[in-house]
């Protein structure tokens, strides 16, 4: 990569930004000139009506400076190192090793079958979504993503798009974040009837429990622990925040105390999900963070078909890493996932169109999605065989 072209992921979302939401503009204006459709009726506590995303137009203007100012593909070479920031922790390696582990599986085309309308639809914690991609905890604006949102706007942005495809968000717990940041995500997620996923770093019980009571107040759907967050100890120490590793017996106290199914986010290993399974959690994220907290671990596709072999049909299975296009949430659900998390395509959406540019990106995944079932022969998202994928 020329030097040229290794711009800062925080300094790119500036310019993407700008450059998006100008895109988006003209798009609208030239819309401007046809007869105005009839207003849909909104969802409840929703900010925007739903809105019908035709062709690709809405999409090539929100991704366009993404794919010209930075990468053509979002694969963490010119973020490596930035955390703060988007990138990868270290060398990147991790968030590579997401991408690459991807990319060696490979979908099996078959078309002597009647699968022409696929069934995208699954049921995740009791909620309905229109297909299995959730978008994942996200949030640090100022420290993260170059300051050009307010954490209320850009929640707003990710779990509005979210409820507009059809679907949820998780909300973040930043290290660096007050209490009050924390409380401003779980007022969102009330604005839109509690449907999301609270998210708590693994801080002193107190303070967990504390989280606890505020998602339940919320409304939320479940309450998630952050477990791969423990490495953060020594950054929030600084900051004068206890963040620490949780033993088996204080998740099982977690579990215990809240009426809400607790979800472990950040397993990698088979003893961890079967941990997991013992503690009385409802559901594991297989997750490495993005690749933002231990450096050189390997990518999720890589460890999710053995701890899917392991727990499939105890707990609930989400897993993340490296998910930029329907495909790859195919080959998730054939390792092994009930639904897949998506964290930076969502961060590009909000900041190229808000809500709406959410929406556009989750429902263009949605379209991959559909078509990829058809071409592999895949009747439904909840019931995607193995042989559907071989592993190069």
């Amino acid at each position: 990569m020329r030097d040229d072209q290794a711009v800062g992921r925080r300094g790119f979302i500036v310019t993407a930004a700008a450059s998006s939401v100008g895109a988006l503009a003209a798009v609208s204006s030239a819309r401007a000139a046809e007869p105005a459709p009839a207003p849909a009726n909104p969802p409840a506590a929703a900010p925007a009506a739903p809105l019908k995303v035709g062709g690709n137009a809405k999409y090539d203007a929100v991704l366009k400076a993404a794919r010209e100012k930075l990468c053509p593909f979002c694969d963490g070479e010119a973020c490596a190192g930035e955390v703060p920031g988007l990138g990868g922790m270290g060398t990147g390696a991790s968030f590579r090793n997401n991408v690459k582990a991807l990319a060696r599986v490979r979908l099996h085309m078959r078309t002597l079958h009647d699968v022409a309308k696929p069934d995208l639809t699954t049921t995740i914690l009791g909620q309905k979504l229109s297909f299995p991609v959730l978008c994942a905890s996200l949030g640090g604006t100022t420290y993260n993503m170059g300051a050009k949102m307010t954490e209320e706007a850009f929640i707003d942005a990710v779990l509005g798009g979210a409820q507009l495809a059809g679907t949820m968000g998780f909300i973040a717990d930043g290290t660096e974040d007050p209490l009050a940041t924390y409380k401003v995500r779980l007022a969102a997620m009330g604005r839109f009837g509690g449907r999301g996923v609270g998210v708590i770093k693994p801080r002193d019980q107190a303070s967990i429990r504390e989280r606890v009571a505020l998602i339940e107040e919320a409304g939320g759907t479940a309450v998630a622990i952050d477990i791969d967050s423990a490495g953060r100890s020594v950054r929030a120490a600084k900051l004068g925040q206890i963040i620490e590793p949780k033993t088996a017996r204080q998740l099982a106290e977690i579990a215990r105390s809240t009426r809400l199914p607790l979800i472990l986010k950040g397993v990698m290993t088979v003893d961890e999900a079967v941990a997991a399974v013992d503690v009385g959690a409802k559901a594991i994220v297989v997750s490495n963070h993005g690749g933002r907290n231990l450096d050189h671990t390997p990518g999720t596709a890589d460890v999710l078909p053995a701890i899917a072999k392991e727990v499939k049909g105890k707990l609930t299975i989400l897993a993340d890493g490296g998910v930029r296009y329907g495909a790859d949430v195919l080959k998730m659900l054939a390792l092994g996932a009930d639904a897949v998390l998506v964290g930076r395509p969502a961060i590009r959406g909000a900041h190229g169109g808000g809500a709406e540019g959410v929406q556009v990106v989750l429902e263009k995944m949605k379209s991959e999605l559909a078509e990829a079932m058809v071409l592999t022969g895949t009747a439904s998202v909840r019931a995607v065989s193995a042989r559907a994928v071989s592993i190069a």
